[in-house]
């Protein structure tokens, strides 16, 4: 990993130039008050400073018209030899419909099942705007601000607890959905889960309700 640039909070803000937050947050996909915390390099409710991860990166490229891979260079995510084709180990490709979901951390992206975790690093995907846009393709929704579940995947749903499982009854793998993502897909969620067990959705929303909501560990993010 790099090391970002001095005063990587100013250059932001001079990408960002006479765009006003507002705007920059409706062209990002991002809070304006998130934006200004990028600026600061701090969380101004917690005064600790922040880096902003390769999704958040990939959306201010987006908004900026700042091409991605330098901006990660000058964020300290790459390195210039990072750009550098890899001849010593291809890249594995990965069949994205038997992925169940996708943690996307600072370096490496994890895929998982019920069985595996693979790891890979971000470098070693060439163009990762275009891997963004693939999970989209492929039914996968952000849920949380560094994780990515497969819809079609989804087989249970425990709404009191925030939970989606990708068995029918709950008692394997699980990851936890944020609230806000809760009340935003929640019924894209319960008609995936009908599809997905081929069941009517009465059935399911009576199933989602939170009053049979499984007490089982879900596997941790950490």
């Amino acid at each position: 990993m790099g090391q970002a640039i001095p005063n990587f909070g100013k250059f932001l803000e001079s990408l960002r130039g006479s765009i006003s937050l507002r705007e920059a947050a409706k062209k990002s996909g991002l809070s304006h008050a998130y934006i200004r915390d990028l600026e600061l390099e701090k969380n101004r409710s917690t005064n600790e400073k922040i880096t902003p991860s390769p999704d958040t990166l990939q959306k201010l490229s987006n908004a900026y018209g700042f091409p991605y891979k330098e901006l990660m260079i000058k964020a300290g995510h790459l390195e210039e030899h990072d750009l550098l084709p890899d001849t010593s180990s291809p890249d594995i490709e990965v069949d994205l419909s038997q992925v169940f979901y996708i943690e996307i951390g600072m370096r490496d992206i994890i895929y998982g099942d019920l069985q595996t975790r693979l790891k890979k690093s971000i470098d070693s995907l060439r163009d990762f705007s275009d891997f963004l846009d693939t999970l989209e393709e492929h039914g996968f929704k952000k849920i949380d601000s560094d994780m990515y579940v497969n819809f079609h995947c989804i087989r249970k749903y425990d709404e009191r607890n925030g939970c989606l499982y990708f068995d029918a009854l709950g008692e394997g793998t699980g990851v936890t959905i944020s609230a806000t993502r809760q009340r935003k897909y929640h019924e894209l969620i319960v008609r995936h889960i009908a599809n997905n067990n081929q069941t009517s959705l009465e059935f399911t929303f009576g199933k989602t309700t939170g009053k049979e909501a499984s007490s089982l560990p879900v596997r941790d993010k950490g």
